[in-house]
């Protein structure tokens, strides 16, 4: 119909084109949060190609012709719905799906439904996604993605969970907005399970290479200044429990940290985050899934920074992971 408005250009035109792999990614979930990396994913121009998963379509329809509306917007991506069946070999699957957390209910308290799902899904991913990274964000994230790793036998550089990389930018947050300085030029971590079991760790929070505990301003960690680090601690923790019952799920920051774990594994950053692996043999942790300071590349996950650590950080990490691991101990896999 619109031949007319188009000259092909034969051989010469086509030797200027890229043979560039398209990067394609996939998203199951169509929820708040699986929307929300869907959007942040789209504007910070992080994929070729993106196919949502949902078992809603109707809304799944409708949200991929909003997103297709805001195309001339932003750079070129190819966006559309579908099924596992049409994922065309991504490089990365990112799920979110899965029972809602209500409010008040722990993500510990999610796990059983959710494994259930994932007896289902998981297989599917397997067969039609054989190459890709995973990616779990579904809560509990750090079960999740222990479950993700034993019913699909991939290898755990490649299967991830978001992990603490949400509590961490939360802690990052409201320090750096309790010194006026900028987030970014903040350095904290919050380790261990994503969930109630966290743990910050203040020995290691520095601003310029100082360490707050001391030489930043604050003079003790432990004794004056006791009651402020436990407050903002607290905001962390319990950071998702009020946007829950304020707004019924967290959705936008974690599209924005997906987005950044997306880009550090498909640009190949060997970037350092918090989010969730495989742990064996480091603090005396054996055998589950939980976030410590991690290389993350294109293949991965492939490193894990040995933070040191004080004696009771050290024992409230490994308390988290006795948390995880007796979680882990009740489900039939």
């Amino acid at each position: 119909m619109f031949e007319h408005l188009f000259t092909p250009l034969g051989d010469a035109g086509a030797e200027g084109m890229s043979n560039r792999r398209p990067v394609k990614g996939v998203i199951i979930g169509a929820g708040q949060v699986g929307m929300a990396c869907a959007y942040s994913l789209l504007i910070q121009n992080t994929l070729d190609e993106m196919l949502l998963v949902d078992i809603n379509q109707e809304k799944l329809k409708g949200e991929v012709m909003d997103l297709l509306h805001g195309l001339p917007f932003v750079s070129p991506t190819q966006v559309r719905a579908g099924s596992i069946e049409e994922s065309q070999d991504p490089d990365v699957v990112v799920i979110t799906a899965g029972a809602k957390q209500k409010p008040g209910e722990t993500r510990l308290d999610l796990v059983h439904r959710n494994v259930e799902i994932f007896k289902s899904l998981i297989p599917d991913v397997v067969k039609y996604c054989p190459n890709a990274i995973l990616l779990l964000v579904t809560n509990p994230v750090d079960i999740m993605t222990y479950v993700t790793l034993k019913l699909s036998g991939f290898s755990s550089n490649r299967v991830i969970g978001s992990g603490t990389v949400l509590d961490t930018a939360r802690f990052r947050y409201l320090l750096a907005d309790k010194l006026q300085i900028d987030p970014r030029s903040l350095h904290a971590y919050i380790l261990g399970e994503h969930g109630d079991s966290e743990v910050p760790v203040w020995s290691k929070v520095n601003i310029s290479g100082m360490n707050l505990c001391g030489e930043a301003g604050i003079d003790d960690c432990s004794t004056e200044n006791a009651n402020l680090l436990q407050d903002i601690f607290s905001q962390v923790k319990n950071a998702a429990y009020e946007v829950i019952q304020r707004k019924g799920a967290t959705s936008y920051a974690i599209g924005l940290g997906v987005t950044q774990i997306l880009q550090a594994m498909l640009r190949n950053q060997n970037r350092i985050l918090t989010v969730s692996s495989l742990i064996n043999g480091i603090h005396g942790i054996n055998d589950v899934c939980l976030s410590l300071p991690a290389v993350v590349n294109r293949q991965g996950v492939t490193r894990i920074v040995n933070l040191t650590m004080t004696p009771k950080e050290k024992e409230l990490l490994q308390k988290s992971g006795a948390v995880m691991r007796e979680t882990i101990d009740t489900l039939n896999l």
